[in-house]
């Protein structure tokens, strides 16, 4: 349960659900993310073992995460997440904000 204690983790694992992400692609999938908050949410995933950083010696320097076979091996928990989500999200809405969401 601690990979879902930061919420930008899921979210993150799901941006790179099709292979390697430069920094800023990510930065802009995400959409609310901070660079910060980008950046420290995969140094953990990569000391999770989750992300593989990869960095080109070329200039300008390009650097790219990718997840790993236990990255990808998360996607499962995370569709399964989304398609409850879809079934039972507007009902549990209603029963937090009294109307279903737009």
């Amino acid at each position: 349960m601690d990979l879902f204690a930061n919420s930008w983790l899921p979210v993150v694992v799901y941006l790179l659900r099709d292979g390697p992400q430069r920094h800023s692609q990510l930065l802009v999938g995400a959409g609310g993310i901070s660079q910060k908050m980008l950046t420290h949410t995969l140094r953990r995933m990569e000391r999770m073992t989750l992300v593989r950083r990869r960095r080109y010696a070329e200039s300008p320097p390009r650097v790219e995460d990718e997840l790993t076979e236990a990255g990808r091996d998360l996607l499962v928990p995370i569709y399964a997440l989304g398609a409850w989500v879809e079934r039972h999200g507007p009902a549990v809405a209603t029963a937090i904000y009294g109307e279903p969401p737009n």
